[in-house]
């Protein structure tokens, strides 16, 4: 993949939204995001994503970080939207890593790719030689392959090895969390994690389950959740696991302990004018997502001051007014979407020192 040399920052031109071509010329830029994809794996919410990262990468040199590159779809179509950009993508997943570097092969003299968990942004910037992203995207949760691929151990559906490592280096997997923790520690993932209402069922009967033998396939833990349910709950909501899976993965994955760290850490390098996206798939995400942007968009002068201070007034602006989600059309279109947040924002201000 071809190399990314530091750039320069200009001030944004006054008026203009951020960066030159702005916001007049985003229809033709997600027309162009979209020539070529194929209609049955569109990103989640592709459009919206284009419209509004692409105001921030229209100068030659901009640098776009996604940070859960995934196939690389949504980066693919920023690259075909902005000619002039470069990508830093990043992820944790070797596999992910394999397939959208087949992907992005014809962009291959504007991407640089990197093996790591993207509370390491800073480190991939540093590495890639860019002082500051003029664009940060961080698409969360399990992507397309980690689903597809049904030895991962992420789907109730398949049967497979308990395992639900996003990055198969590290040591920690579904079976070990499943086999070796405690109950109440058990309950605890189960209930903050994957927000199940029956935990301490579902953890006592795993418990009962692995003093007999260990808990080693999907299938096997998928049937014993179900039991452990009541009957008239296993009528609404899903397959009974939904959540148990969920639970289990953010813990293997440390998913919100990382995103609490790479948030500040990502948006900390956002250049003035750039424009970091967070799309989020479960409530304690977004939630967290919400207190990192509007943190940083709100004025922090002291209520007993007459005047606004200088130092303390608003890094971003928000670009979302709250969640936005998914159309109906795509929730119907892509089942995976309809859990789907974004929240956007813009950089007015240097950080604060």
């Amino acid at each position: 993949m071809g190399d990314i040399r530091q750039h320069g920052r200009h001030e944004p031109p006054e008026g203009h939204g951020g960066h030159p071509g702005g916001e007049g010329g985003i229809a033709a830029r997600v027309e162009a995001a979209r020539a070529g994809l194929d209609p049955l794996h569109v990103p989640v919410m592709l459009d919206r994503i284009v419209e509004l990262l692409a105001p921030a990468l229209g100068e030659p040199g901009a640098v776009l970080v996604d940070g859960t590159l995934g196939l690389g779809g949504h980066s693919e179509a920023l690259l075909r939207a902005c000619p002039d950009m470069r990508l830093v993508g990043v992820d944790r997943d070797t596999t992910a890593l394999e397939r959208s570097a087949e992907r992005l092969a014809p962009y291959s003299d504007r991407v640089h790719l990197v093996h790591a968990v993207y509370s390491d942004i800073p480190r991939a910037l540093d590495e890639a030689g860019v002082t500051g992203a003029d664009a940060i995207l961080l698409d969360l949760g399990v992507s397309s392959p980690q689903l597809d691929e049904t030895d991962r151990g992420f789907a109730y559906a398949h049967d497979a090895p308990l395992d639900m490592r996003m990055d198969r280096t590290q040591s920690l997997t579904a079976a070990e969390v499943v086999n070796t923790y405690p109950v109440a520690e058990l309950t605890r993932v189960l209930r903050t994690y994957g927000e199940e209402r029956f935990a301490s069922r579902v953890a006592r009967a795993i418990e009962r389950q692995r003093a007999q033998a260990p808990i080693e396939s999907t299938r096997a833990l998928a049937e014993l959740v179900r039991e452990a349910i009541p009957a008239a709950t296993r009528r609404t909501g899903g397959h009974p696991a939904k959540r148990t899976f969920q639970g289990l993965r953010i813990e293997v994955n440390a998913e919100l302990s990382i995103l609490e760290s790479a948030l500040p850490a990502a948006i900390a390098r956002l250049s003035v004018g750039g424009r970091v996206a967070v799309l989020s798939y479960h409530s304690l995400e977004d939630r967290m997502t919400k207190r990192a942007l509007a943190g940083l968009a709100t004025d922090t002068t002291p209520a007993d001051l007459p005047v606004p201070l200088p130092d303390r007034q608003p890094e971003l602006r928000l670009l979302t007014r709250g969640a936005e989600l998914p159309t109906d059309e795509e929730n119907e279109r892509n089942p995976r979407a309809q859990s789907a947040r974004l929240r956007a924002a813009e950089r007015v201000r240097p950080p604060r020192q």
